[in-house]
């Protein structure tokens, strides 16, 4: 009786609304037999609020025909979906322009030229695009105008924005993965073919991109730092690891060492992963680390890193202990023996259940979509949510229907205060999950604006003190998870709370902003004086 009445109370009411959502379009790898890596990595999902109505847009990335790796058919489409409100889309893909041409697989969102209207990144394979949001609906491919055509192609699974140098313009990092060519993808598996391991494939460097403040980027991967370190990127997250104003960079590898990338100023980077603690998990062993989220999980005033892992591996979690030095809790917090058996793709840290303390969210998949054929486990799994019980323990509890999930982007579509969430499913269309957890309690929404600042407010600070004296940060960002970019919006749940006493913004570049909020349940609009 006790077991059933802790399932009941652990259930998560993350509700699927997929079937009344309007969103049609399935996501296509084009699997074929051959098994291509590519295959498997497809699936980015973005939120954005292109059309600047207040509602959050949805963006999602698709595969394209094989062999040419174009999107010759409609089916292969990228797809935007406008949100008309009440949980429902409809799809604006052809008036918008941002169908794509080529096997892509991730997005980024944010306002790179300060024109108020938030632009689309998508990377791909072989070649990534850049959309500038022009209004009215439209966007316009300006890749080469800006400078982002790359001579030898790569092959990019996501990006992020952020202000590298606080200068008020977004730079752009590009998360690569490996060295992979067609024409000669390794046989592997044996009796049963499988997607090979990423020890068949070379490593590459990731790219970094400064924005010039005039519509183009010049490529400062090798004086920067970052390009000296090629490895099997697959996950990106922004951070301040030691809380001074300057954006520090995570990358998960696939079955290597992990990045931490400390911004020393001055367009300059350091890699300090293996010193820092989150290199490898806590037996020394490089995991295959998939999506990232970088947040205080224990209101501590210091940004936590969340990522996601496969099967056997677990979904490691490390508590910053105050400034380049990270402690692995994964197990000590009960988030480890709740993953174990599971393969995570994206990752997201939210206060789901708005009781003051930020949740984890894991899409879940297995790699392989033939995993039954060679061992007891499945390919299509369902989710997680791991609760947040603010005595640095975790409670899990299973989301959906099982899928082969890949990207998914958090934030709230139907504007009541909850976090929502909307998950790709390889063969299948996204899964939307309207979110009723946080029912009854209390939220605040903050909706920023630069002006200094890069208009986004990408980078952002917040601190928030309640009446009663309890205390939280969260931060401006878009890049979370695999392959995809979550809602700019910063978001509070506050329980019991019914009153904010104050907010202290701390925008990039350093200059502070102090509000009284007050009342709560609402979303506040702030701009930078």
């Amino acid at each position: 009786m006790r077991q059933l009445w802790l399932a009941l109370l652990l259930a998560p009411a993350l509700g699927d609304v997929s079937a009344n959502s309007g969103i049609t379009a399935r996501l296509e790898a084009d699997i074929r037999g051959g098994k291509r890596l590519i295959e498997t990595m497809v699936g980015g999902v973005a939120l954005l609020d292109y059309d600047r109505d207040g509602r959050l847009d949805l963006f999602l990335v698709n595969g394209a025909a094989q062999p040419e790796l174009k999107k010759t058919n409609p089916r292969y489409w990228n797809r935007l979906y406008r949100n008309l409100g009440g949980m429902r889309f409809e799809d604006r893909t052809e008036e918008a322009g941002v169908a794509g041409t080529g096997y892509d697989i991730g997005a980024a969102v944010g306002d790179f030229d300060n024109d108020g209207r938030v632009d689309l990144f998508v990377a791909g394979v072989g070649g990534n695009t850049l959309y500038h949001n022009r209004g009215e609906g439209k966007f316009e491919d300006v890749t080469a105008r800006a400078g982002l055509v790359r001579k030898k192609a790569e092959w990019a699974v996501g990006a992020g924005w952020f202000d590298m140098d606080n200068d008020g313009d977004l730079d752009l990092f590009v998360v690569n993965y490996v060295d992979w060519d067609p024409a000669r993808e390794p046989a592997c598996g044996g009796a049963v073919r499988t997607y090979c391991h990423p020890r068949e494939y070379g490593p590459v460097a990731n790219r970094l991109y400064r924005n010039d403040g005039a519509g183009r980027f010049a490529d400062v991967s090798a004086e920067s730092g970052i390009g000296a370190y090629p490895g099997k990127g697959m996950g990106l997250a922004f951070g301040d690891v030691e809380g001074d104003g300057l954006p520090d960079v995570f990358v998960t590898n696939d079955t290597e060492a992990n990045f931490l990338f400390r911004n020393r100023g001055g367009g300059r980077f350091e890699e300090i992963a293996g010193p820092a603690g989150v290199a490898f998990n806590d037996d020394g062993r490089a995991l295959s680390a998939m999506g990232a989220d970088f947040r205080d999980l224990n209101n501590d005033g210091q940004e936590d890193l969340f990522l996601t892992a496969l099967t056997n591996e677990t979904f490691p979690l490390f508590f910053n202990q105050g400034g380049k030095q990270f402690l692995d809790r994964t197990y000590a917090s009960r988030v480890g023996r709740a993953t174990l058996a599971s393969s995570g793709w994206s990752a997201g840290i939210y206060d789901f259940d708005n009781d003051g303390w930020k949740d984890l969210f894991a899409a879940c998949s297995d790699v392989q979509d033939n995993t039954e054929q060679y061992s007891n486990r499945a390919s299509r799994q369902p989710n997680l949510l791991l609760r947040n019980q603010g005595n640095g323990m975790f409670a899990a509890a299973t989301v959906g229907a099982p899928g082969r999930h890949r990207g998914a982007a958090f934030g709230d579509l139907d504007g009541d205060g909850q976090v929502d969430a909307v998950v790709s499913r390889i063969g299948d269309t996204p899964l939307v999950l309207r979110n009723t957890l946080g029912a009854g309690r209390h939220w605040l929404g903050l909706r920023l604006r630069g002006t200094r600042s890069n208009r986004s407010a990408i980078g952002a600070r917040v601190e928030l003190m309640t009446a009663r004296g309890s205390r939280q940060i969260n931060r401006v960002t878009s890049a979370v998870g695999y392959a995809s970019a979550s809602s700019l919006d910063v978001h509070f749940g506050l329980g019991a709370e019914q009153q904010v006493k104050s907010l202290v913004v701390r925008w990039p570049g350093g200059k502070e902003q102090k509000i009284e909020a007050g009342r709560v349940d609402r979303y506040l609009e702030i701009g930078e004086p």
